[in-house]
């Protein structure tokens, strides 16, 4: 392996090939539901092919031998000799794993690690036409050398690059020069000729050797080189009649007149004056191999590649180039046909993400003395420092836009791999799902994407195992055999909505409730009081599950409680919906970037905090003295609906908690999944948008606290984060 090749070259082969492969695997199970989709197993075969094509730049043995068998499969696909089915995939999918983990070698620098034999051999006997065993490699129709046979089975499968074309020609310029060929380098013999014309007409059909006439017919074309030979112009003169229009005419002409080829002329002219397509397919057949010329099914592309083994070294890829009979007299440009005709200037740049990141840092910063602008241009009575501060504060909107979209990736990135999650844990489980995925191409932050990830991929899992029900089950149910499991994303504000929905059997409040009294999370009058919706989220409890059985999928109740707490790091919210017999929800907020978050400003005493804008629902000014006492908890009743309130002064700042409660006071009303609460402050600033800064070691686990910013006025905010606070204190 060229593991020491030139870095650039490596690293384009990694990103083409990473992004390639990430295609594959979503491609392989949509073609499992669309077997005769074309377009699909083109692509398929495509993309095999150009993977295998950069790793033998590279020298990776055993990824080219890998996607080689793989590539295999899809050409016999693709031509109707193989119909999809599940065995067949599971065995293409396996070897794509095989190809994933090799790239991962090859990206980490590792010699990659050869795929199992026998499924190399498992993926040849599925390139072979159904119903047809293994067999010996077919013979070939003429001996040929070795890198003729190489470039036809790139013919097979498509282009040839340029190096490995100029690479045949040396192939065949050296050949020639070692046979011993003493009729010079621009004539051929008569004998040559002669077995020529055999080719063409069959054996006997012209009369006699042109050598044995009295007017050899060499004379009419050596053009005064004296002897039996004719010159490779005359030949290829020949060919371009033959190749061009099928007639024998210009140069042969003098041949009639001399004898000796005059025959093979007379006959064509005796009768009608074309070969037939029989003829000039035999002909072919002869000098490339058989099924390799350009009237083979899909080759005419391949055919103009390849040269002719023919005495002549290097003009003899003239005869075989145009594979449009039209198209004569049109020497070796055929040979590299789209690639030297688009020289499309470069629009991408590869940047890293270290770097997107600095200056994203830095936009943050700018953002940070733009509100501080802000804020001292509200109490100046300038009018050119106001100008000044709007046409700042505009720049940098625009500016901070315009980075965060350099860092937006789209969701598809995570959405890539459930289809094939989906796909094989269906078919562990013994169950009939379509994956149907929305909004795809929704962006959002880079560091989000990654991070979302492994949460998505459980509750994918958590739907197909706890959701979706067994086919027979679903049938006595009234309902289809297939499940579907539905993934959506669709931008809000500058908020992601993401949805996990199935329609299976849906959740049982009361056995929610009775799972959680025999994990001690109730007592029995507790559990009976919650609400639906409060026993549907309890699934995010820790050690939680409902499953009796432990399985290698899901039963230990490790996992749903990682899920909230990775989204509640990313300031996100997630919250249940179900309804039994129909189906269940999960429906995922998170905000569009983690490094500029919009916040409600507030104040406890002389101290200021801010209050992610996601968890705000409203915002009201109330008297205090109306609050009620339910369940020995304050509670305000709004609209006729009860809220219970907290003074998080009394939390937060010290000393504060023997202060006699106020009269009036501001309530914000916020919202933790499906819980609505209030919390009293003591004076609103208003929305700011500020940069997280993460707090120092000593202040590391803080509860309530997800982070500082620095204030419009230049003074430290405490970011609150809502779900750890009422944990906490609440």
């Amino acid at each position: 392996m060229a593991l020491d090749a030139d870095e650039e070259i490596l690293q384009d082969f990694l990103v083409e090939a990473g992004e390639i492969l990430e295609k594959l695997s979503e491609q392989l199970v949509d073609l499992e539901q669309n077997p005769d989709n074309g377009d699909l197993l083109n692509a398929i075969f495509r993309g095999f092919h150009t993977v295998k094509g950069g790793a033998g730049f590279l020298q990776l043995e055993a990824l080219v031998n890998c996607c080689h068998s793989a590539e295999n499969v899809f050409d016999t696909l693709r031509n109707h000799k193989r119909r999809v089915d599940s065995d067949l995939m599971d065995v293409v999918l396996e070897a794509l794993d095989n190809v994933n983990a090799m790239f991962d070698q090859v990206r980490n620098r590792e010699e990659p690690t050869p795929a199992d034999p026998a499924l190399i051999e498992a993926l040849d006997a599925l390139a072979l036409p159904e119903g047809e065993a293994p067999a010996a490699p077919e013979p070939e129709a003429a001996p040929k050398p070795e890198p003729a046979a190489e470039a036809g089975d790139h013919a097979d499968q498509g282009d040839i690059t340029d190096e490995e074309f100029e690479q045949l020609l040396d192939a065949l310029e050296d050949e020639k020069s070692s046979s011993g060929d003493s009729s010079g380098d621009d004539q051929i013999t008569d004998d040559e000729f002669e077995n020529l014309l055999d080719e063409l007409h069959g054996k006997g059909q012209h009369s006699g050797k042109p050598a044995d006439d009295d007017k050899p017919a060499a004379a009419g074309h050596s053009g005064g080189s004296g002897g039996d030979d004719i010159t490779d112009d005359e030949f290829e003169s020949l060919l371009d009649d033959l190749h061009g229009k099928g007639q024998f005419k210009g140069s042969v002409e003098p041949a009639s007149k001399g004898g000796g080829a005059s025959d093979a002329s007379a006959r064509t002219s005796g009768g009608d004056e074309l070969i037939t397509d029989d003829e000039f397919e035999n002909l072919l057949d002869e000098l490339h191999g058989s099924g390799k010329g350009p009237g083979a099914p899909g080759a005419s592309q391949p055919a103009a590649k390849k040269p002719e083994p023919a005495p002549a070294p290097r003009k003899a890829e003239k005869p075989s180039a145009p594979a449009n009979k039209d198209e004569n007299k049109s020497p070796a440009t055929p040979a590299v046909p789209q690639r030297d005709s688009q020289p499309a200037a470069e629009t991408t740049v590869r940047v890293d993400t270290k770097r997107l990141d600095d200056i994203m840092n830095m936009v943050g910063e700018l953002v940070l003395v733009r509100n501080r602008l802000q804020r001292l241009g509200n109490d100046s009575e300038d009018e050119q420092m106001h100008k000044a501060v709007a046409n700042l504060d505009v720049v940098t909107t625009d500016l901070q836009s315009a980075v965060m979209q350099t860092r937006m990736q789209p969701i598809k990135k995570v959405f890539g791999r459930f289809p094939r999650v989906v796909r094989d844990l269906a078919r562990s489980l013994k169950k009939e799902i379509n994956l149907v995925m929305h909004g795809e191409d929704t962006d959002l932050d880079k560091n989000l994407v990654e991070a979302l990830s492994d949460p998505l991929v459980h509750l994918v899992r958590n739907s197909v195992d706890h959701g979706i029900e067994a086919p027979d089950v679903r049938e006595k149910a009234g309902k289809p055999r297939t499940g579907v499991v539905t993934l959506s994303a669709e931008q809000e504000g500058d908020h992601i909505l993401l949805s996990i929905e199935d329609d299976g059997g849906g959740m049982d409040p009361d056995k929610l409730r009775q799972k959680a009294v025999e994990k001690g999370l109730f007592e029995q009058d507790a559990a009976d009081r919650l609400t639906n919706n409060e026993c549907y989220n309890l699934i995010f409890a820790p050690g939680f599950s409902t499953k009796d059985q432990i399985s290698d999928v899901s039963g230990r109740g490790v996992g749903m409680d990682v899920v909230k707490t990775k989204i509640s790091q990313l300031n996100g919210t997630i919250h249940v919906e179900s309804e039994l017999g129909k189906g269940s929800r999960i429906l995922i907020k998170v905000p569009l970037t983690l490094a500029i978050m919009p916040t409600l400003m507030i104040m406890l005493g002389d101290q200021s905090f801010a209050l992610p804008l996601v968890n705000v629902v409203e915002i009201f000014h109330l008297d205090l003295t109306k609050k009620n006492i339910v369940d020995g908890r304050e509670c305000i009743v709004v609209r006729d609906k009860v809220f219970p309130i907290y003074n998080i002064k009394d939390w937060l700042i010290h000393g504060a908690a023997g202060e006699p409660d106020p009269e009036n006071g501001h309530v914000v009303i916020v919202a933790m999944g499906t819980k609505r609460v209030g919390f009293v402050v003591d004076q609103l600033i208003g929305q700011e948008e500020v940069v997280i800064k993460p707090l120092g070691r000593m202040l590391h686990g803080t509860p309530g606290m997800a982070g500082a910013t620095i204030t419009g006025d230049g003074r430290i905010a405490l970011i609150i984060d809502v779900p750890s606070l009422l944990q906490h204190y609440g």
